[in-house]
């Protein structure tokens, strides 16, 4: 069989990808990795996805899914190692063999990244967390850091503050990029005190965390919080590496404002690309574009 697209990653873009796919007759396939949802189910309330005041992460993506279901998309469990250019008809190579396909969607969203510091992989799953959502509740009545002045750090130690005694946020600058509205909630919180200027440069403990230690950038000071627990907000790297299109120095696909790459026939959507903003409305909007080019690409080969 070769299908019309293999959509893979199975995020708000690939979702949104499969539900157009679908309403157009493409015979269509979409490949995950882990588990459908990508990052965002790990963010524990939205405030900005249309149509929804409030929700979270996780129940949004269960609502995208049930959607996604009533198209009846085929989705199959496994890597994708790599895509084979062969022209009209594309291989891609999974864990589990080789599939056929005329078109893909590149849908596979990122990963956070780590700072590469004394105990962050020791402490791993002992303290060290990249999520506050699956794991605030450890930490209930303790002192945390937590790393990054993003919109997800500053959302996720907003979600902390519920459950622990304290959160040091720590930041390499003196002034946060997340959205003004969260930042706005999170210098009024109590809980929640700024540590500017500053880089964790490890983390200690015995069993588990106890410590992490900070320089100040501009004194060169450095100090030991006495934590229970450290939540990693530094980045995130793209999950790309599995193709060989064009992208930026840092991995993230180049395309084209039709959502096609460097690779005939070969589309991306959502984070995994170049773009300037990151977020489940923008993933669900590339979705939709990227399938609707990969459609208009078969129509044009026929």
């Amino acid at each position: 069989m070769v299908y019309d697209v293999i959509i893979i990653g199975g995020g708000p873009a690939g979702l949104a990808a499969g539900i157009y796919a679908k309403r157009a007759l493409m015979n269509s396939l979409l490949i995950e990795k882990v588990g459908i949802g990508g990052q965002i189910i790990k963010t524990h309330m939205l405030e900005n996805y249309p149509g929804f005041p409030e929700i979270s992460g996780m129940e949004l993506m269960q609502k995208m899914e049930e959607h996604v279901n009533k198209f009846e998309l085929e989705i199959k469990f496994t890597e994708v190692l790599q895509i084979k250019d062969g022209g009209s008809v594309k291989t891609v190579v999974t864990s589990d063999g080789e599939i056929k396909t005329k078109t893909v969607i590149i849908a596979t969203g990122t990963h956070p990244k780590s700072l590469g510091i004394p105990g962050e992989q020791e402490f791993m799953g002992k303290g060290v967390s990249t999520c506050a959502t699956c794991d605030g509740f450890f930490f209930t009545g303790k002192d945390v850091a937590l790393v990054g002045g993003g919109d997800s750090a500053i959302v996720e130690a907003l979600f902390l503050t519920k459950m622990v005694n304290k959160v040091y946020v720590l930041h390499r600058r003196e002034e946060l990029r997340a959205e003004k509205i969260n930042q706005e909630k999170a210098f009024k919180n109590p809980k929640i005190e700024f540590i500017w200027n500053s880089n964790l440069i490890a983390i200690k403990g015995n069993d588990t965390v106890e410590k992490a230690v900070v320089k100040n950038k501009l004194t060169e000071e450095i100090t030991e919080l006495s934590v229970g627990g450290v939540f990693m907000y530094v980045g995130i790297i793209p999950n790309t590496d599995f193709v060989d299109a064009d992208k930026d120095e840092t991995g993230f696909i180049i395309t084209k404002p039709d959502l096609s790459t460097s690779l005939p026939g070969v589309f991306c959507a959502g984070d995994c690309r170049t773009t300037l903003i990151r977020q489940v409305a923008t993933a669900v909007g590339d979705g939709a574009l990227a399938a609707v080019s990969a459609e208009k690409y078969l129509a044009e080969q026929e």
